[in-house]
């Protein structure tokens, strides 16, 4: 019985061991089965998901962007005369192999030196420093005690970089003048070189030199390239303006590169450091579509990561070419015009705070600026001599009070805030508020007139327009009265006039466009300011905008330079096909209804042609029909002469459009800070309106006549009209803002 149960015994522990093992079988082959899932969907994730991103990963080691120097697109005015052009020039690059070493590197700079004079004047400090170093190490590190180097090893929370950078800056601090002094004139040059050779990646082509290469070096260093490895002679394009106009903006040059500021954003991009790039306004815009695309090449390497063979897989080709919408003889014309009229204000007595005249011609159904002029005065600190600038860029970066010019506005604003209706009589006088002093109409100093909204604007009444802010700030005058505005009184009034693109920016396709100054409400008579154009202020854009708004019947259009796109010339004689026509792009409609708005054009064309119309001598007998609004405005001077400061002085101004009937241009005219006499009345800004407005219709008949038209279909590419030439090495002419 004993053995029976012994045998009973054993039987169960090897059932159980079976069991155990049995178990942990099932869970090695589940571990493994899991294992094995999740190996599977890890490959399948990478294959399926994530296999297009390692592939362009590999490509990317593999395909390099080169440096080919491409043109930048040319630009065009709207009849395809040639403005901004590119001229070839001698180029030297360097193309720095993953397994170049800095020595070899340095070796070929000294050749380089021998062979091409490589300007010094980009070598910083830093530079001088670190070059020492390099061709002094013992002497350089010397400077570093075993004590000092000890103690920074012994810093935990100090790597191996940080401790070597930290060695590096000790011993920059401790090389002194004298050493640096030590450097030839012809190692610094060999500084220069190799300077440029580092400044790019591997395997990416940097320009050594392409400013001023002459034939001879040229020669010299493509007769050795065999001896220069990683160096090549090439063709390299240059900007030319062949215009002077500055709202076309600039690029920078090799030897600038890219902006520090804009660094990062290009490098992102496949920019090199010394990349030509849109440095300002037009070209700045537009870079992406003016900067061609480089070639592509795919490296071919061994087994040790040499280069041994390159295959292009991408020609590259030059940038867009961009047709904008300024004719460039009006705009010659309009600048000659303005500047005369500028010189000849100067001259007179009480001038010396005019410095500066702009003016604007607009398409108001399309937005597209056809004229964009401003002059300012410098003196030449040495000689004393005065010249004159452009300052087009001044139209939308610098903002003033411009006067009467806004009266349309304000009546439209006082119709749609039921505060005046069209057609209601109002009784100009003097107007007294209590705590003030009376504010009148230039032309009624002391009477007391019934007048109507379209005769208020051809005569210019302020009365008129101060009463209507009253009535919009839910008031109505009478004499001595204590003037309470509501709360929202000011907003509502430069809402109003936002409407139409005062005090907000006009959306033009450049760029550091600014929206004006809006006054500070120090007390309430300060809205009867507003409302005749003497509180906030607006840039000439912003005037020939808002006039625009209203010779459309309403619509605000975005202004811009651009008119169209285009592929790149095949022939040099005629345009490419276009890529892209811009179209205009309304950003509102003001809120009156075409009724309200064709009445207050009525009153503007009596401005022209009323027996009393304040432009009535200078447009009363023009050949087409016209109209528009004369401005005059007090204002206190803040120029950039700080001890006039606080000086008295005033703007004139002048808006208008043409023809009446169906209007093809808008313009706005302003020279600020005209005079300092206050008894004199200035006719200029509308003699120049009239002058600049005879000129375009003159042009348009012309070129009918030629059969010049700005139609994109086989337009032929011409000249520039003038001679002038200006390369982007020309330095721009200082400007005091």
């Amino acid at each position: 019985m004993r053995k029976k149960t012994k045998t009973q015994r054993a039987s169960s522990v090897k059932a159980k061991y079976r069991a155990s093992l049995s178990f942990r079988m099932n869970v090695l082959f589940f571990s493994i089965f899991l294992l094995f899932s999740m190996l599977i969907f890890r490959l399948g994730y990478l294959q399926i998901v994530k296999g297009e991103d390692y592939v362009l990963a590999l490509e990317r080691k593999e395909e390099v962007a080169v440096n080919t120097s491409v043109p930048r697109g040319r630009i065009y005015d709207r009849y395809g005369r040639v403005l901004v052009d590119n001229e070839p020039e001698n180029a030297i690059t360097y193309t720095k192999m993953q397994t170049t070493t800095m020595e070899e590197m340095l070796t070929i700079a000294e050749q380089l030196a021998m062979l091409m004079e490589q300007p010094i004047d980009r070598v910083t400090l830093r530079d001088k420093q670190d070059f020492w170093i390099m061709k002094n190490k013992d002497a350089a590190y010397a400077k570093v005690t075993k004590k000092e180097e000890d103690e920074l090893k012994q810093n935990e929370e100090l790597e191996d970089k940080e401790i070597q950078a930290e060695i590096d800056r000790l011993v920059r601090e401790r090389i002194t003048e004298e050493e640096l002094a030590q450097l030839t004139p012809f190692e610094l040059e060999v500084l220069a070189i190799y300077r440029e050779m580092t400044s790019g990646y591997n395997l990416s082509p940097q320009i050594i030199k392409s400013e001023n290469v002459t034939d001879e070096e040229f020669a010299r260093v493509s007769e050795r390239l065999s001896e220069l490895p990683g160096v090549n002679t090439t063709t390299d394009w240059k900007r030319v303006k062949l215009s002077s106009l500055a709202i076309l903006g600039r690029t920078t040059v090799p030897s600038k590169g890219i902006p520090k500021t804009m660094l990062n954003y290009y490098l992102a991009r496949d920019y090199s450091r010394n990349d030509r790039v849109g440095e300002s306004y037009f070209e700045a815009s537009y870079e992406e579509l003016l900067q061609g695309q480089k070639s592509v090449v795919k490296n071919i390497t061994n087994k040790q990561g040499q280069v041994v063979d390159t295959i292009t897989t991408y020609e590259g080709e030059p940038g867009s070419d961009l047709v904008t919408t300024i004719d460039i003889e009006l705009q010659a014309e309009a600048e000659r015009i303005v500047e005369e009229k500028l010189l000849e204000l100067k001259s007179k007595s009480q001038s010396q705070l005019l410095d500066r005249a702009f003016f604007v011609m607009m398409d108001p159904s399309t937005g597209e600026l056809l004229s964009v002029v401003g002059k300012k005065l410098e003196t030449d600190k040495e000689t004393g001599e005065r010249y004159v600038v452009d300052y087009s860029y001044g139209t939308f970066t610098t903002a003033y009070e411009v006067g009467s010019t806004v009266k349309a506005a304000t009546l439209l604003m006082g119709y749609s805030e039921g505060a005046i209706k069209p057609g209601q009589i109002l009784i100009d006088q003097p107007i007294k508020l209590a705590g003030t002093n009376a504010k009148s109409s230039i032309f009624n100093r002391n009477g007391r007139i019934a007048i109507t909204d379209q005769t208020a604007l051809e005569r210019s009444s302020n009365s008129y327009m101060f009463q209507t802010a009253i009535k919009i700030a839910g008031s109505t005058y009478s004499y001595n009265m204590p003037f309470r505005i509501q709360d929202d009184t000011l907003q509502t009034m430069r809402n109003g006039y936002a409407q139409f693109g005062l005090g907000v920016n006009t959306g033009v396709d450049l760029p550091n466009e600014f929206a004006g100054f809006a006054g500070e409400l120090t007390d309430n008579g300060k809205i009867l300011n507003l409302a005749i154009g003497q509180f906030d202020t607006y840039t000439p854009l912003q005037m020939v905008q808002y006039i625009s708004t209203i010779a459309n019947g309403g619509y605000r259009i975005q202004p811009r330079m651009l008119k169209e796109v285009h592929e790149p010339s095949k022939d040099g004689e005629t345009l490419g096909p276009v890529v892209e026509e811009v179209s205009p792009k309304i950003l509102n409609r003001i809120s009156n209804p075409t009724e309200q708005i064709n009445h207050v054009k009525e009153g503007l064309r009596k401005v022209y042609t009323g027996a009393k119309g304040s432009a009535r001598a200078y447009f009363g007998d023009a050949p087409y029909t016209a109209a528009g609004k004369t401005g005059t405005a007090e204002v206190v001077y803040y120029g950039p002469i700080r001890e006039k400061w606080a000086t008295e002085t005033i703007n004139i101004a002048h808006v208008g459009f043409a023809p009446y009937e169906n209007p093809e241009i808008a313009y706005a005219v302003i020279f600020p800070w005209a005079t300092t006499n206050y008894n004199i009345s200035l006719p200029t800004a509308s003699q120049t309106a009239r002058e600049i407005v005879d000129v375009y219709f003159e042009l348009k008949e012309k070129y009918a006549q030629e059969g010049r038209t700005s139609s994109s279909v086989k337009q032929e590419i011409l000249p520039a009209p003038t001679g002038e030439k200006i390369d982007e090495e020309t330095e721009d002419e200082k400007v005091t803002e």
